[in-house]
């Protein structure tokens, strides 16, 4: 049985409907503080759903209860909220994977895929982020998610846990929320669009990112559960490309057929400039190729969003 912590969100949501397609026995655990019971409705008779809390041990034992692969998304995301709120990161992204990981040593799971960030790496500018790279967090957030890769290491290495850590770089795609104030940039846009309104761009917009579409993390995912040589690894998940803000809006303009106004704000403590991932690790280890590019990704993404506005009733031009 696969366990997917975080299962009702946007990445373990998508997961958890791969594994279903697979024909594989999932359960999910979620809070749904921020994941939703709709993300689930596609595969909702054929898994199990447990919901719970990694703060509290108890629920975390019965999670993993016959569990053979776990697949950790559950965390407090975004660096804005872990600016504002860095215990409340802590306890979650560190203390509950702690949990998550003696429940797991207790339980005789087999193997652990952990979802990292690109965040660790820090504002250090060299290009491409290479997983020898020296890690300096600028944010609690890419702390918590540096200090957790830690913790995974150490139980496979103390303890005979298998565990992967995944180094995701800014994931996109349907399911991702555009309406929290600490909402990813790329649904936000595209919310925006949809409503007519201005797209708020923190600085000049020509910060980039090396945006990965959310099925090539879920293959990711599938591939690090079962790969022998993966275990006490950690490795890169993206694309290896970078756009800027400025790229994503150009592409959304196309989509919508018009002008987009721009709102310019100041720039967000905690943010770094630029990231560019080298995933030939995830190539040699896990026999990864990112399936879906940049813009092709943004259109389905597009669509997505499109189509639940259409369902809204709004009149919006697009």
């Amino acid at each position: 049985m696969y366990l997917v912590t975080g299962g009702a969100g946007f990445i373990g949501s998508n997961i958890v409907d791969a594994l279903v397609k697979r024909g594989e026995r999932v359960r999910v655990f979620d809070n749904f503080s921020t994941g939703k019971w709709e993300h689930l409705e596609q595969s909702r008779d054929m898994i199990e759903v447990l919901e719970g809390d990694l703060r509290r041990p108890a629920d975390v034992a019965r999670a993993v209860e016959g569990v053979e692969v776990v697949l950790h998304q559950a965390a407090l995301r975004s660096v804005p909220r872990s600016v504002d709120d860095p215990l409340a990161t802590n306890d979650v992204n560190i203390t509950g994977t702690m949990n998550l990981l003696l429940a797991c040593r207790e339980k005789g799971v087999r193997r652990v895929v952990y979802a990292s960030s690109s965040s660790v790496y820090g504002d250090n500018p060299a290009l491409p982020k290479v997983e020898t790279q020296p890690t300096v967090p600028v944010s609690p957030y890419a702390a918590s998610k540096l200090a957790a890769e830690h913790y995974c290491r150490i139980f496979t290495r103390l303890y005979g846990l298998e565990t992967v850590s995944l180094r995701y770089f800014n994931v996109f795609g349907p399911r991702q929320d555009p309406e929290s104030k600490y909402s990813a940039v790329i649904p936000r846009f595209m919310s925006a669009a949809l409503a007519g309104e201005p797209l708020e761009v923190h600085g000049d917009g020509l910060q980039s990112r090396d945006f990965t579409f959310v099925e090539n993390v879920v293959e990711a995912n599938l591939r690090a559960a079962v790969a022998t040589s993966a275990a006490g690894e950690v490795m890169n998940v993206a694309c290896g490309e970078r756009y800027t803000l400025l790229d994503i809006i150009a592409v959304v303009e196309d989509l919508v057929g018009r002008r987009l106004v721009r709102d310019h704000r100041p720039p967000r403590p905690g943010d770094v400039r630029h990231t560019l991932a080298d995933i030939g690790k995830a190539r040699e280890l896990l026999d990864f190729e990112p399936k879906v590019g940049f813009r092709e990704g943004l259109e389905r993404t597009f669509s997505y969003f499109r189509a639940k506005w259409s369902g809204k009733g709004s009149q919006a031009s697009v």
